[in-house]
């Protein structure tokens, strides 16, 4: 056993040592990078954004996918929604309609609009068509809507030298409070909307219809899980403000709306989701003195944008 240990600690051969990482590791990484340099920092992105307008190259879009083609149904369906400039790609007439007011009404629309397609076809088509819903003679598709990936709306806004002000919704399912959170976006400056891809609200005609027309210019982008989307946002230097009833301060208090801000509205009732929640920045709730126990998303979202509206200013 001796003899053994007097072989193997005569061994000739590297010895066990640090290498010399112990003195490297003292010396540092040297002086902390500007902001402009730092990946992933809210500045390095302007900075990007800036380079490529220099150069004239368009940002990357990744987009967020397409929905399904949508059919509208009934002549005052189909009137309103022509009136209200809902995207449509056709406007099927069935053959030999009575054709009344609101018949012709809608003829004329879609004339004036130029960019739809008139087909006449047999009531026994556009039965198949609708699966025998009460079509009155009039269906009009709407095409499949082209969302926009999360990330495009900060570089949107990026581009145009502002820090974003975007809308994420968590839970939300009627397409009437998408379209009216769109309205909003639109009217106080924001860079637009982000949907969960599951268990939410699209951009049906609906939705096009209450957006009052701000849809053809506010992008709703879509995320395949809007936990991952949130926390990306953060990554970018992006503050994520969730509304909640038992928030910890009122939505009056918070500075944070100042700078690039994500705010995510939650359902009405439920609220925002746990993960959601867990993720936010802070969580704020909206003073309400009359005693109502929420508000709907479209008029939650108002009162907040107008409120980072006002601060930047």
């Amino acid at each position: 056993m001796a003899a053994n240990n007097r072989r193997m600690s005569g061994k000739k051969g590297a010895q066990v040592g640090s290498g010399g990482k112990r003195r490297r590791g003292l010396e540092g990484k040297g002086p902390t990078p500007p902001a402009e340099m730092r990946k992933g920092h809210a500045k390095q992105r302007a900075a990007a954004a800036k380079a490529r307008r220099a150069q004239g190259r368009p940002p990357q879009r990744r987009g967020g996918g397409r929905s399904a083609s949508e059919l509208v149904v009934g002549r005052n369906p189909v009137f309103e929604a022509l009136r209200e400039g809902v995207p449509a790609s056709t406007l099927y007439v069935q053959q030999f309609i009575d054709n009344d007011e609101r018949v012709r009404e809608a003829l004329q629309l879609a004339a004036e609009r130029g960019d739809i397609h008139l087909m006449e076809a047999p009531r026994p088509e556009l039965d198949r068509m609708t699966n025998g819903l009460n079509h009155q003679g009039l269906v009009l598709q709407v095409p499949p809507y082209e969302y926009a990936h999360p990330e495009d709306l900060t570089e949107a806004a990026y581009d145009e030298g502002e820090d974003p002000l975007i809308v994420a919704l968590d839970g939300v399912t009627d397409p009437r409070n998408l379209g009216a959170v769109v309205r909003s976006v639109s009217a106080f400056g924001g860079h637009g909307v982000v949907v969960p891809e599951r268990r939410s609200a699209g951009m049906t005609a609906g939705a096009w219809k209450t957006s009052a027309g701000t849809a053809a210019r506010t992008p709703v982008a879509r995320a395949t899980n809007l936990t991952r989307a949130l926390e990306a946002y953060k990554k970018a230097g992006i503050t994520v403000v969730g509304l909640a009833a038992d928030g910890e301060a009122e939505i009056g208090e918070l500075d944070a709306l100042q700078g690039p801000v994500v705010i995510v509205v939650g359902s009405e009732g439920k609220g925002l989701s746990r993960l959601v929640g867990e993720t936010c920045d802070f969580r704020v709730r909206i003073p309400m003195p009359g005693g109502a126990e929420s508000l709907n998303a479209g008029v939650a979202a108002g009162i907040v944008l107008y409120e980072a509206a006002r601060r930047r200013a």
